[in-house]
């Protein structure tokens, strides 16, 4: 009797501030639906991110210039010039647990063919990116080798980037203009979509990495080698083929510091769920503020 007793006489206090009761419960209904809503986001990141990194499969490796050491890495992406194309070369011939290399260097640009213009990342690659990568042409063909020494003005087009430029047509064969130096079009990739927060995978054009160092960007070194084992269960044998490689052909006597990192698939999916995690984490945290404070309303108003 006594709790039938003290709901009858909270639901007459409800009753009395109908105004206040009806501010408070959206305050709630608001809260739970952020709460969903944060956790949603942050859960479908993590689901977008994990796809991305399985498509690209389970062997890949990743070799950047400076150092990851106790405290961070030393220098930053593309800002250290200690890997050079030889480096690359090297490692896809000397390394057995390696099957394909593919060096990089990226930039983005502007676009134009016709009237048109887009803004992309420009990806300048080996011959064999759509192996590493684990993407396929669409229609038309990859650049080749020859193309690659020759540093040839050609493109593949991302997905994003030949609707932009081309809508329906058929880009294969025309010429459209990076940075005002004509490139002819060579295929169109795979569409793959949205990358869990990263932003379209699609919207990129892939030209031979030769010709992104010397034509768009005047460099003498490559900003990373993207690697694709023989098989996942050999990716620590790669690694360890790959860092004392580069050590020996760096100079680098014992016990000193590396001044490249290579970093394997399943650290980089580790360090990204994590991060993913803690943004979910936090988003529920900040939409979970507004539902307390709308719980503690409906309880003064109570008592």
């Amino acid at each position: 009797m006594h709790g039938v007793r003290t709901c009858r006489v909270a639901l007459r206090a409800l009753a009395r501030n109908k105004m206040r009761s009806f501010l408070t419960a959206l305050g709630i209904i608001i809260g739970v639906g952020a709460v969903i809503a944060m956790v949603s986001i942050g859960e479908g990141a993590k689901r977008g991110i994990e796809s991305r990194f399985a498509a690209m499969g389970t062997n890949l490796l990743f070799v950047s210039p400076g150092s990851q050491a106790a405290r961070g890495v030393h220098g930053g992406w593309g800002s250290m010039q200690t890997l050079k194309e030889e480096d690359a070369e090297a490692i896809g011939q000397q390394c057995p647990a390696v099957m394909y290399v593919s060096p990089s260097v990226s930039a983005r640009a502007q676009t134009v063919y016709g009237n048109k213009n887009w803004n992309t990342s420009i990806s300048g690659t080996g011959e064999r990116y759509p192996e590493v990568r684990n993407w396929d042409v669409e229609f038309g063909s990859y650049f080749d080798e020859n193309q690659v020494k020759s540093a040839a003005k050609v493109c593949v087009l991302g997905a994003d980037v030949k609707t932009n430029l081309f809508e329906d047509d058929d880009p294969v064969g025309k010429v459209l203009r990076i940075k005002k130096i004509p490139f002819k079009v060579l295929g169109v990739l795979k569409k793959r979509g949205e990358s869990g927060g990263f932003g379209s995978r699609d919207d990129m054009i892939a030209i031979p990495y030769t010709t992104a160092m010397r034509r768009l960007q005047g460099i003498d070194y490559i900003q990373s080698v993207d690697v694709r084992a023989v098989s996942a269960d050999q990716m620590p044998q790669a690694q360890a083929q790959i860092e004392e490689l580069l050590r020996v052909r760096h100079r680098i006597a014992p016990g000193a510091e590396d001044d490249f990192t290579v970093r394997n698939m399943s650290e980089i999916a580790e360090t990204a769920a994590e991060a993913t995690q803690m943004m979910t984490v936090l988003l529920g945290s900040i939409a979970g503020i507004s539902l307390l404070v709308g719980g503690i309303g409906i309880m003064n108003i109570m008592l």
